[in-house]
């Protein structure tokens, strides 16, 4: 029961840092290299501020590799999502999650059976419907870098799973992601700008929605199959529309509900799949 709650909380601290992307960048609260660079310094300040009240300094872990994959999300995320529709993004950004993480873990021996195939067939399925009617082709170049983030994603998480201490190895790959995102925020061409709203925003997708649910997702992560943990993360667009449907007042339609509970349907096909070949 526990460990259902951690996971409920974590997919939906995902789902509202898309919400607050959104709304940041979409209503130019912020720029996307403002809005990285707030949201990991933010995290990685959260962290820290953690580590340092346990008195844990000692247990932070550096990884060079994680760090620049989260970075590299993080960053390519924000510049894609602004020349993006909701819809197209979050269909390439989850399509290279499900590639990625499933193709790794086929190539690790994870031998999905054919319950657990269909789970994540009707999962898809489910998301396709959300999404596939509000999509556009994309422009290359801001495909391309949401696929690239979705990739990094799907990396930093299967790299999770050989993580022996999440809140230790986290503040390390945030901290690390610091003097790198400073980097690219000078380096980005686009006008800087950033209001009060956009400040509070990134800080509390990156303090919050971001650190606390990373490091809650490397400890999930590494009681999971690959393909259990990429089609766990399909969710995501359905908790991130309900979440417009609170915080932003967009409403509810037939089709949103429909594909929600495909989503929810084959998520718990593929659990109770996993619980079956575990016993």
């Amino acid at each position: 029961m526990k460990k259902g709650l951690l996971v409920i909380f974590t997919l939906a601290a995902f789902a509202a840092n898309s919400v607050l992307c959104r709304i940041a960048l979409k209503e130019g609260h912020a720029d996307p290299a403002t809005f990285s660079s707030l949201r990991l310094l933010g995290g990685a300040v959260v962290l820290l501020f953690f580590q340092l009240a346990a008195r844990s300094r000692r247990g932070i872990q550096w990884n060079v590799v994680n760090a620049g994959l989260l970075t590299a999300y993080a960053f390519l995320f924000s510049l894609a999502y602004v020349h993006l529709n909701t819809a197209t993004g979050a269909l390439l950004l989850f399509g290279a999650v499900q590639v990625c993480m499933i193709l790794w873990g086929i190539i690790q021996g994870e031998k999905p059976g054919r319950r657990k195939i269909a789970g994540i067939a009707v999962a898809i399925t489910g998301m396709a419907v959300l999404l596939l009617p509000g999509a556009s082709m994309p422009s290359p170049i801001p495909a391309i870098m949401m696929i690239a983030s979705g990739l990094a994603w799907g990396a930093y998480s299967v790299r999770g799973k050989k993580v022996a201490d999440p809140t230790g190895a986290t503040t390390g790959n945030f901290l690390l992601s610091v003097p790198v995102i400073a980097l690219l925020f000078m380096l980005s061409p686009e006008p800087k700008r950033v209001d009060s709203d956009g400040v509070a925003l990134a800080l509390v997708s990156g303090g919050v929605a971001s650190a606390v649910a990373y490091v809650l997702w490397y400890r999930i992560v590494r009681h999971l199959t690959s393909t259990t943990a990429s089609t766990l993360q399909l969710s995501v667009p359905c908790l991130a529309a309900l979440g417009g449907v609170f915080f932003l007042k967009e409403m509810p339609d037939l089709r949103m509900i429909f594909a929600t509970a495909l989503v929810i349907a084959g998520i718990v096909m593929v659990i109770a799949s996993d619980r079956a070949a575990a016993r």
